[in-house]
């Protein structure tokens, strides 16, 4: 395994409190010239200074496509977070060097006549704002619903309204103004697309939603910067080409039970199952996978998996190791 694309020296050129836990960063090349080109939706992944070593945390890209000269990237601060948020809002500052992925989108919009519906939950925010950038643009149909609980801790309400208007819809739940996801989705044309994201909760009651209404998973789109919960059974992970087996607990991943043991070297940059860098072939046996980079035909071919979040189905899964 390799990384994929070499990492981007970027500079912080700008620091702005956009609510009381979310700051937006504002990045530009060190060298000047114009960053690689993205899409709405994409993300890149920064490499983040801790005490245990480097952190390395996926952002969604918040600016317009149309303009390479900067990112954009959004933090929330999570007390409870492997310490990636806590050094972007303590730490960093405005002249500091970043080291980023090239962008990457794996909640890209789909080609459609009908509406895109976006459904935001906190500071699941982020990707939508380059893809309103490039909907608007384009001249197509969208409206957004951004759910959050209250006003003063919402980021970017204001700026919003004020560039889309009559299109975004906000539901402030200190005001009792819930957002009833069942109700959204209703009557939705044939060719109307949904997005979400935002907590687990409220990506799976779209979901719930859009199956008992009929809706085709493939109109429905989510995305979830989150790691997925690596519980289930122990089970054993063959290395197939040294023959090594490697015992996985429950409750470890296979690339920390990979790490622990040692006696192969392995790549990993978000460990949340977003990036790709750990996809592995499966040589034999069957993953459970809970990541969000491979598509579903993908996951349902059963011909690799990434070992960051994924488990196997079963007792034992030889891996091309």
């Amino acid at each position: 395994m390799s990384l994929p694309t070499p990492m981007l020296a970027v500079r912080v050129v700008r620091i702005e409190q956009a609510s009381p836990l979310v700051k937006r960063f504002t990045l530009q090349a060190e060298d000047g010239r114009d960053l690689p080109a993205f899409s709405g939706g994409s993300h890149v992944i920064v490499q983040i200074p801790a005490a245990g070593g480097l952190i390395h945390n996926a952002y969604s890209l918040l600016g317009s496509p149309f303009d390479l000269s900067c990112y954009q990237i959004a933090v929330r601060r999570e007390d409870a977070s492997r310490g990636g948020s806590a050094y972007m809002h303590a730490q960093l500052a405005e002249g500091d060097i970043l080291l980023i992925s090239a962008p990457n989108n794996l909640f890209a919009l789909h080609a459609t006549s009908g509406r895109q519906i976006l459904i935001a939950g906190g500071i699941g925010i982020t990707p939508f704002m380059s893809q309103m950038e490039e909907l608007q643009a384009n001249g197509a149909a969208f409206e957004l619903h951004y759910a959050f609980r209250s006003r003063e801790q919402a980021a970017f309400v204001d700026e919003l309204a004020a560039r889309y208007g009559s299109r975004c819809h906000f539901h402030d739940a200190a005001r009792g103004q819930l957002c009833d996801v069942a109700a959204l989705l209703q009557g939705l044309a044939v060719d109307d697309h949904v997005y979400v994201c935002g907590p687990a909760s409220l990506i799976k009651a779209v979901q719930l939603a859009g199956a008992g209404q009929g809706i085709p998973p493939e109109r429905l789109h989510w995305e979830q910067f989150a790691a997925s919960p690596s519980d289930g059974a122990a089970f054993t992970v063959v290395l197939a080409r040294s023959g090594r087996e490697v015992r996985v607990a429950a409750g470890q991943t296979i690339l920390q039970a990979i790490e622990q043991d040692g006696a192969v070297a392995v790549d990993c940059l978000c460990r949340e199952g977003v990036c790709g860098t750990c996809e592995v072939g499966i040589v034999e046996g069957e993953a459970e996978h809970l990541d969000q980079y491979l598509s579903a035909e993908e996951k349902a071919a059963q011909k690799t998996l990434l070992i960051c979040v994924s488990r196997a189905r079963g007792g034992r899964i030889v891996l091309d190791v």
